[in-house]
């Protein structure tokens, strides 16, 4: 069965174990790899991950261009990698970076509201919802109890004001929260992601979400460096779900999102 790891993270050599350390700190774990080109492609190829995602985060606004040169290079120099773009809404022209996402041939944006400290429906933001519909996949950090900044009910408000917008929901839609989560955004047309997921519900329950949302819209994620590829997999072939669901959730609706001229 063909993999795609629908969400991954790295960083440059430099400060890949600095970056992944403070990420794991993040949430009070401890990282199971390193965030490297080199081990994500060891770790996920030796998992059976044929492709990867790349869903890099900016801090701050200044780090925006840099992040996402680093990402264009990477999948420049490795055809197994898809980049996504990152933004923060302190950019003094949003419009611009948004336009050179675009130029630029990565494959959509990513948002993590909570590390980068902003509601998912900041009205900042509303100006890149509308010029990149029908042009680009958001992929956002859904859900922590902790925080507000990112609630699923501020992707459904989204979703409301934007429903030409592709939206991906990580987590199944709200790390920590996901039955809250799934009131929400079960009768919605958005995907999830099940990352940073098996690691906090028991197998039936996944399925049930799974099943609830329908298997066409679940997309396999590891949430590397944070968890193991192997384990991830492993776990996810191992859920009670039939062949023709985890050929979906493995490979094809991230093909039809990457390359949807190819599925149509």
């Amino acid at each position: 069965m063909k993999i795609i790891d629908f969400h991954t993270h790295i960083y440059p050599n430099k400060i890949a174990e600095k970056a992944t350390n403070a990420v794991a700190d993040f949430y009070g774990i401890t990282p199971a790899c390193i965030g490297s080109t080199e081990e994500l492609l060891r770790e996920g190829k030796a998992a059976g991950i044929c492709e990867f995602v790349l869903l890099p985060v900016a801090a701050k606004a200044e780090q925006v261009r840099h992040i996402n040169e680093f990402t264009l290079q990477e999948t420049a120099a490795h055809p197994e990698f898809h980049g996504f773009g990152t933004l923060h809404p302190d950019c003094e022209d949003l419009l611009e970076e948004t336009a050179f996402i675009i130029r630029s041939g990565l494959k959509g944006i990513k948002f993590h509201p909570d590390t980068q400290r902003f509601d998912t429906d900041d009205r900042r933001l509303f100006e890149v919802f509308d010029a990149i519909q029908g042009k680009l996949p958001v992929l956002v950090h859904c859900g922590d109890k902790r925080f507000d900044f990112s609630h699923p009910r501020r992707l459904k408000n989204v979703m409301d004001n934007f429903p030409r917008l592709q939206l991906i929901a990580a987590h199944l839609g709200g790390w920590s929260m996901f039955e809250e989560a799934f009131h929400l955004l079960k009768h919605t047309d958005c995907f999830l992601d099940i990352s940073s997921c098996m690691m906090f519900l028991p197998p039936k329950q996944i399925v049930r979400y799974i099943r609830g949302y329908g298997a066409d819209r679940i997309l396999f994620g590891t949430d590397f460096p944070l968890w193991s590829p192997q384990n991830e997999v492993r776990s996810f072939l191992n859920l009670p779900l039939r062949a023709e669901e985890l050929e979906k959730i493995a490979y094809q609706n991230a093909r039809h999102i990457l390359e949807p001229d190819l599925t149509s």
